[in-house]
């Protein structure tokens, strides 16, 4: 794994915000309408420590899946040609790169369809989610982030294929860290109805530069594989 993968990764979820909003903001904002009141504590105070619950369960979900794909990985790459796979794998990974940062720019929304892969999983977790609804407390903000943090996303799933490409657990769950890193300011925002750093990732020459970023961090990781291959 590079530099280019953990940036390129904590890039998506900062730029994904607007997509990240529309998947996650709702159920940010409900959580946030019906935080559990502590008499005599600060309410912005308590409301970050819930979304900070919700959020960590979120993102140590991401990590976690990260891991797992990085080391199954890890042990495929016993049954074939090792270096061949890998730069295999990194060439899959950079042409995700290429088709999130065409997402990002609003060229094109393909990515959105790898959503339809998770939608079997989701009908599995979902109800155990939703006891989790309303929140008491921030353990159980954390525990529902956890289980929320397997809604069907096509971001997620792109970057998933990065970890895949990354070859084994650690840095698997290094680059859903990242991701899950850049996801926190929108939904942060969403949660305390700050809407200055959504407006900002809203705005179309913001989209537009991130994602041709990610095209650019995409193309270097295709000529470095395929570099390799020769």
């Amino acid at each position: 794994m590079n530099d280019y993968s953990l940036v390129g990764a904590f890039l998506v979820g900062i730029m994904g915000a607007g997509h990240c909003i529309g998947m996650c903001g709702g159920l940010v904002g409900a959580l946030s309408a019906n935080i559990p009141q502590r008499n005599g504590s600060n309410t912005l105070v308590n409301q970050l420590g819930y979304l900070f619950s919700y959020n960590s369960g979120r993102i140590i979900s991401y990590t976690a899946a990260g891991a797992l794909v990085g080391l199954s990985t890890n042990a495929l790459g016993l049954l074939f040609n090792v270096d061949l796979y890998l730069l295999v794998l990194r060439i899959f990974a950079g042409i995700m790169m290429i088709i999130t940062g065409l997402y990002i720019a609003q060229i094109w929304s393909g990515v959105v369809q790898i959503e339809r892969l998770g939608k079997g999983l989701w009908k599995l977790v979902s109800p155990l989610a939703n006891r989790f609804i309303p929140i008491k407390s921030k353990p159980h903000a954390f525990i529902a982030g956890g289980l929320w943090g397997w809604l069907p996303c096509g971001l997620v799933y792109s970057m998933l294929t990065w970890a895949v490409a990354a070859g084994n657990a650690l840095d698997g769950a290094l680059i859903m860290a990242a991701f899950g890193l850049g996801t926190l300011p929108a939904l942060l925002s969403a949660g305390v109805a700050a809407s200055t750093f959504s407006r900002w990732v809203q705005k179309g020459a913001v989209k537009k530069v991130s994602g041709m970023l990610l095209i650019a961090f995409g193309l270097q990781t295709i000529y470095v594989a395929i570099g390799q291959l020769n």
